[in-house]
């Protein structure tokens, strides 16, 4: 096992619910092994409906990720921009700057640069700037945590694990969710406006079987019963070892 001084992990997501789709079963072994776990949107949710208006959804939705994120002790955080608004700008990434300051994650967790709605590729560039540069003293006015660093970044699986054109993603990492598999599908189902919308628009269950669907197809390729996939930013000066891949070791995970 390997040691870690800074035990604190961001997930930083554009809307309510992704972390519970892309990475909660990792996040939950990672609460399991003593990690303080954050869990971050840029959005709201509040254009996720069709019946109520921006106001109403998006406290209920904040109010669902916040219940979901209990679930495993963490803490919910959003920073109240508008879905299909999310942007890499100056106040928008001074927002996400005082969050990364305010936390100081050692581990962070974000969309594929390169995802299904453009939402979540803005909040990938959003992470990646700021767990590069939070730890700089003159980038915030929020003074610098000890432990503050350059975290380890870690790209999650785009929907259906391809790219926009279609092209599968290759991970470099894979967690077996096997035993968290339960406890993720717990904390989506925490998401009631979400799970209601598309079963009464599909008349099945949807939005927890198409989880429950990647997380096996993934755990297929790895040989166990249901997965996680990532992709580690490697750019200079990043961590180059593979934490995800010491903490939890999986047989047949592969780096590129």
């Amino acid at each position: 096992m390997p040691s870690v001084q800074n035990k604190t992990v961001l997930a930083f997501m554009a809307h309510p619910d992704d972390a519970e789709f892309l990475c909660a079963g990792t996040l939950i072994r990672l609460a399991e092994a003593g990690w303080t776990i954050h869990i971050a949107t840029a959005a709201p949710g509040d254009c996720g409906t069709a019946t109520e208006n921006r106001w109403d959804i998006s406290s209920r939705r904040t109010r669902e990720a916040a219940e979901a994120a209990s679930r495993l002790g963490a803490t919910y955080h959003c920073l109240d921009e508008r879905d299909g608004f999310i942007v890499y700008d100056k106040p928008t990434l001074q927002k996400t700057y005082d969050l990364f300051r305010r936390i100081a994650p050692g581990l962070v967790f974000t969309h594929a640069p390169k995802d299904y709605m453009i939402d979540h590729e803005q909040a990938s560039l959003l992470a990646r700037a700021a767990s590069f540069l939070y730890g700089a003293p003159n980038v915030s006015a929020f003074p610098v945590l000890e432990g503050s660093c350059v975290p380890y970044l870690y790209y999650c699986d785009p929907i259906e694990g391809v790219d926009p054109s279609g092209r599968p993603v290759k991970p470099t990492t894979v967690v077996d969710i096997t035993a968290q598999l339960d406890k993720k599908t717990e904390m989506l189902a925490c998401h009631a406006s979400q799970r209601e919308w598309l079963l009464k628009h599909h008349g099945v269950d949807e939005y927890l079987d198409s989880m429950k669907r990647h997380a096996a197809m993934r755990g297929c390729e790895a040989g166990v019963g249901a997965a996680e996939a990532f992709v580690q930013h490697l750019g200079h000066p990043y961590p180059r070892d593979d934490l995800l891949a010491a903490l939890f070791p999986l047989h047949g995970a592969t780096r590129v």
